[in-house]
Order: structure tokens, then C-alpha cells, then sequence
């Protein structure tokens, strides 16, 4: 599984409801479809997504099935971002080390 389909699976807004839904408590399909303005075929073509991207699971209850979070997706797209903070402190450091430097220099010239 990689990032890319973890973001594009996130990329919807209506499977972004459906995973804060399920965030919130693990649902059947037609609990989630009752509060969004999607069908219920419509909701699992969604969860169906989500899960390819294992940002969710299903467990058997009897003749339906009850998603919750798999952490798996949220795990992978979580390193994801921080790997971001790497670069970015990085690159402030050198910025900041730039601008110092050039302060400093300034001082001891005057």
C-alpha cells in the first residue's frame, strides 16, 4: 500500500464523512448511509475504497458488516506528513543560519 492511494482515497470529501463517522464509532453500511446524502450501494462503493486504501475494516455481525478504523492507512499516511518536518526544519535551519550568519557579518564590519 503506499501513500498515493491513502491520499486519493482521502481525496473525497464524502469518504472523508464516512471515515470521521467511523472514527467516531464502527458502523454498518446502512447506519453511515442514513446521515450522509449518499445511497447505501454508494456508501459501500466508498468503504470499498477506504478499504483497498486500509484506512478501514470490516468485522461480521450476523448478515451485516461493521467497519472501524484500521490504523494501517492512518500509520502510513501519518509517516507520510512527518517526513515533510524533516525537510522543513532543515531548510529553516539553513535559513536561519544564513540569515545569522549575514547579521554577524554585517556587525563586524561596522
Amino acid at each position: 500500500m503506499t501513500y498515493q492511494q491513502t491520499l486519493t482515497a482521502l481525496a473525497d470529501p464524502t469518504r472523508r464523512q464516512i471515515l470521521e463517522a467511523i472514527l467516531a464509532a464502527p458502523s454498518s453500511v446502512g447506519a453511515l448511509a442514513e446521515t450522509l446524502p449518499v445511497s447505501r450501494p454508494a456508501v459501500s462503493q466508498h468503504l470499498r475504497i477506504l478499504k483497498d486504501a486500509n484506512l478501514v475494516a470490516d468485522t461480521r455481525q450476523g448478515t451485516r458488516r461493521i467497519y472501524s478504523v484500521d490504523t494501517a492507512g492512518l500509520i502510513e499516511l501519518r509517516a507520510y506528513v512527518e517526513s515533510f518536518w524533516g525537510e522543513v526544519l532543515t531548510s529553516y535551519k539553513q535559513f536561519a543560519d544564513s540569515i545569522e550568519g549575514g547579521s554577524s557579518d554585517s556587525r563586524t564590519e561596522s
